[in-house]
């Protein structure tokens, strides 16, 4: 598939301006002031993160009432129950308030509380808040969820139980009769960074609980390990406070890390030091493969579990759903390729929807991703249990998914999600109807250009300066993730030096040069282009490094190439 390539400009009086005070690179102080590190003071921040960069957490709207609500619990000896959701964030979350409750409260009269993904849904469930009432807890902290469940909390009130609720997703006009709800994304909270995932708003709690109870910042700094795994899975912004506490939180991981996150690491076979990409796609994956086919309690257990031996079991239990997830997706998406490839109608659609009532309801929103990457336009898997289809959407970058379902709702059961993902659920004899509105809805409104994937370049480089300096600054920009991306650059008029070679009939292996300077790269499932190095290319490309036989050595990883002519 052709993909576009859109370059991204730099104000040049800007660019030159941060030359001229940090006196490196050209094309690096570009990537600065396309980030806004326009300036010597703001470059200094981005490139040397500091703790002491953090916010106060008494910035938070109600954070005063929440800590007096916990402490009031302890004086009184309530019991406190910490609810979370199934995914990477709420497990995490729920593991590191758990933790630190357990430091300065009774553990007996403490208990936490995931909700099961297929039996009580996502979110705060009334079977959550009635165990809380069986067992006699008098206050309920949520976290990563909780700021649309009005009728559960008001529920909750009117049976004797308070809520603090911390989340980051977006709240409706109506919020919850909470006692304090932590959530930078109010209105009316003035807490200057909004783009915290769900665990970096309890770390916020636990801080404000350590501050007021004169603990050291060692018994909260500990849980940063955790609170890094959230930020990368919940692909929240890499900037300000999660660039941070990601910075910090991956140099614990890789000195000192918690017994779960150790015992992972051993199982992911990772030997060498871990990046937000290794946190992303080794450790990420099990920790949800738990809530996805069994029951995500145990990825919590996992996590606060002290002795390495016993987290190790824990681990193996989520290793092996893992490898169960991965079964299922790989056989439902091959499945769901077939039904395409299979009916050339659904080829020519501007959207996806696939539905066999056999497939695994966990990794329906996995395989719609998978979907995406051949067949690159909106698209929704459904699957079937209990007379009820449900279903995961994913969406192409620039499309905004929810609208799309909430004009369809006339066929749902119900739905929710946000512009790039979408959960929903309908009855079987309306899978036809909707599937025709889903495609006539997204015709009208999708521009065309959305339909073929775009390549964001950051900046155009010679070979020239692609030193060993250049390339150890570019890691001194890590960690990487939304809004701070690995940077991606485009080299013209790359020759081939005669010894580029297919690799396993999918991949290039490439000897190139520009001018006098040669390097060598690797390029995926990019065979398909290799007639193309007979003449000058521009390649695009993200720079690595190559480990051979003891050698390190600069590498281009190849994203894409084209004729230097077209």
């Amino acid at each position: 598939m052709e993909k576009r390539w859109k370059i991204l400009q730099a104000d040049e009086s800007k660019t030159l301006a941060l030359q001229q005070s940090l006196k490196i690179n050209p094309a690096l102080c570009r990537l600065l002031t396309q980030r806004d590190f326009d300036d010597f003071e703001k470059a200094k921040h981005y490139f040397r993160p500091q703790l002491s960069d953090l916010h106060a957490p008494w910035l938070m709207k109600d954070m005063k009432k929440a800590v007096n609500r916990i402490l009031h619990a302890i004086e009184k000896k309530e019991k406190i129950l910490v609810f979370g959701d199934y995914d990477v964030d709420g497990t995490t979350s729920v593991a590191c308030m758990y933790n630190f409750l357990c430091k300065i409260y009774e553990p007996a009269l403490l208990d936490f509380y995931i909700p099961h993904r297929y039996r009580e849904g996502y979110g705060v469930s009334k079977m959550g808040i009635d165990y809380a009432k069986e067992n006699d807890f008098s206050l309920i902290i949520s976290l990563d969820c909780g700021i649309k469940s009005v009728d559960l909390i008001t529920y909750a009130k009117d049976i004797g139980i308070d809520f603090i609720v911390c989340d980051h997703h977006l709240p409706d006009e109506e919020i919850p009769p909470a006692i304090a709800i932590l959530n930078p994304k109010q209105k009316d909270c003035n807490y200057p960074y909004k783009e915290l995932c769900g665990c970096g708003v309890g770390f916020k709690l636990i801080t404000a609980l350590a501050t007021e109870l004169h603990i050291d910042d060692t018994h909260y700094l500990c849980y940063l390990d955790l609170v890094a795994t959230a930020i990368a899975a919940d692909i929240v912004p890499m900037t300000g406070e999660n660039r941070i506490l990601a910075y910090y939180g991956l140099e614990k991981i890789n000195s000192n890390p918690n017994p779960g996150i150790k015992a992972l690491i051993f199982l992911g076979g990772i030997q060498k030091k871990l990046s937000i990409n290794n946190v992303v796609f080794v450790i990420a994956p099990r920790i949800n493969a738990a809530g996805r086919m069994d029951d995500a309690k145990k990825a919590v257990q996992l996590f606060i579990e002290d002795d390495y031996n016993k987290a190790l079991a824990f681990a193996e239990m989520l290793h092996s759903d893992n490898t169960d997830r991965k079964e299922a997706d790989s056989s439902i998406t091959a499945e769901a390729l077939g039904i395409i490839n299979e009916d050339v109608a659904l080829q020519n659609k501007k959207t996806t929807v696939v539905f066999r009532d056999h497939w695994h309801k966990g990794v329906v929103g996995i395989v719609a991703s998978r979907l995406i990457e051949t067949w690159y336009r909106p698209t929704v898997v459904l699957t079937q249990s209990g007379g009820i289809v449900t279903g995961s959407a994913r969406s192409v970058p620039g499309f905004n998914l929810y609208e799309a379902i909430h004009a369809c709702r006339e066929y749902l059961l119900g739905y929710g999600g946000h512009f790039a993902a979408a959960g929903l659920s309908l009855l079987p004899e309306n899978v036809v109807a909707f599937t025709n509105k889903f495609e006539e809805t997204v015709s009208a409104t999708i521009p065309e250009q959305l339909l073929i994937p775009e390549i964001i370049i950051d900046t155009e480089i010679s070979f020239a300066d692609l030193t060993q300096n250049f390339y150890n600054l570019i890691c001194q920009m890590e960690p990487f993730g939304p809004e701070n991306m690995r940077p991606v650059f485009i080299a013209k008029n790359v020759q081939d030096t005669g010894y580029s070679k297919i690799a396993k009939e999918l991949h290039i292996r490439f000897v190139v040069k520009q001018g006098t300077i040669s390097f060598t790269g690797i390029g995926f499932n990019l065979a398909d282009k290799f007639e193309l190095l007979k003449k000058p290319v521009d390649l695009v490309f993200t720079l690595d490094e190559n480990e051979w036989n003891g050698n390190v050595s600069l590498q281009l990883k190849v994203i894409d190439l084209r004729s230097s002519e077209s």
